[in-house]
């Protein structure tokens, strides 16, 4: 019953539940930006580079031979992940840059207290040498 008790206590946790609903975000999050990317993005761009779509560019290496699939270097898609991995960092460096402007500022440190005039000086050496 221990074992169940710890295991019990740690799943429960703040930061276990938090990253676990964190991971269920993030990949909701990265079926959105896939769909994003292939679909909306990806299209005109294609259009702009004379009609090109991304998906198909690949190099076949050895051809398909009888119920063997050919062995294709999909580059293309290489570059649409690629794509997806740059809009996933950047929604996510904006969300981390409003979070952090959202925080408080952080309070000024309090000013240094003002230079001892001469007078202080010398009263602080008066002080110290009657100490010995």
């Amino acid at each position: 019953m221990k074992i169940l008790d710890e295991f019990k206590a740690f799943a429960m946790r703040g930061n276990v539940i938090d990253l676990a609903v964190a991971v269920v975000i993030g990949g909701a999050f990265g079926k959105i930006v896939t769909s994003f990317v292939n679909d909306i993005l990806m299209p005109p761009i294609g259009v702009l580079l004379g009609g090109l779509d991304f998906k198909e560019y690949a190099w076949e290496m050895i051809a398909a031979q009888g119920d063997k699939p050919a062995v294709m270097l999909n580059y293309g898609m290489f570059i649409q992940n690629v794509v997806d991995f740059l809009i996933v960092a950047a929604a996510i460096f904006l969300a981390i840059k409003g979070l952090n402007s959202l925080k408080k500022k952080e309070e000024a440190p309090a000013e240094a207290p003002p230079a001892p005039t001469k007078d202080q000086e010398l009263l602080t050496e008066i002080r110290d040498l009657l100490k010995k």
